[in-house]
């Protein structure tokens, strides 16, 4: 007998492109994983309509309905809990994640962010602006970071990371390009660990164990 599948829960703000590696992933039977809800605060998100096509329960949560960061994260908690989710992974999600859902699910939510962190991490560092700001630095190695969420931004325990060369060439649009190549590789991975029962976390550090 195998390993009980976990239960995944996806939360999506926009495109989607990180839901579709896992999608794929799942469908090759990369982790012991099944993707049972996606959610997003945005109704245009592309990835609703990924996950529609993959028959996953899709979700948009309107803040206008839950005007209040802890009132929509309640609102989460309930959809999570009916769906017995197992594990919150947050795939281009551009809220704030309030303790109220880190308490109920410690080192249970996981964050796939464009740069290695701690770098370029934090307030304001989302989407392009973090490429535009490893542009401008003249940065010459960037990556990916996949990490459990804590109660700051971009600050808890990092799973999974990979670099990458940055030609001097590029612009902050071609290096958002070949980090999201990254981002599809270690999003997979952070989830096929987590399924398998392989990270632990001890002082703010994540051990993965041995298979």
């Amino acid at each position: 007998m195998g390993i009980q599948k976990k239960k995944i829960a996806v939360l999506v703000s926009g495109g989607g492109s990180n839901l579709q590696s896992l999608i794929d992933q799942q469908e090759n039977s990369f982790f012991e994983g099944e993707i049972v809800l996606v959610v997003s605060n945005n109704k245009n998100a592309y990835g609703l309509i990924r996950a529609q096509e993959n028959e996953i329960a899709a979700i948009h949560v309107s803040k206008k309905d839950y005007p209040t960061n802890e009132l929509y994260d309640q609102k989460l908690l309930e959809l999570f809990l009916e769906y017995k989710i197992d594990l919150i992974v947050l795939a281009g999600y551009l809220r704030y994640v309030t303790p109220l859902l880190i308490e109920k699910y410690p080192n249970k939510i996981i964050n796939i962010h464009p740069s290695l962190l701690p770098s370029f991490g934090g307030y304001g560092f989302y989407g392009l602006n973090v490429h535009q700001a490893v542009y401008e630095k003249g940065a010459k190695v960037s990556g990916a970071s996949v990490h459990f969420v804590d109660e700051g931004k971009d600050t808890g325990p990092i799973i999974l990371q990979k670099a990458i060369d940055l030609d001097q060439n590029w612009q902050p649009e071609q290096i958002q390009t070949e980090v999201l190549k990254i981002e599809h590789q270690l999003l997979p991975l952070a989830v096929k660990y987590f399924c398998a029962d392989r990270l632990v976390v001890e002082n703010h550090r994540v051990i993965i164990l041995e298979d």
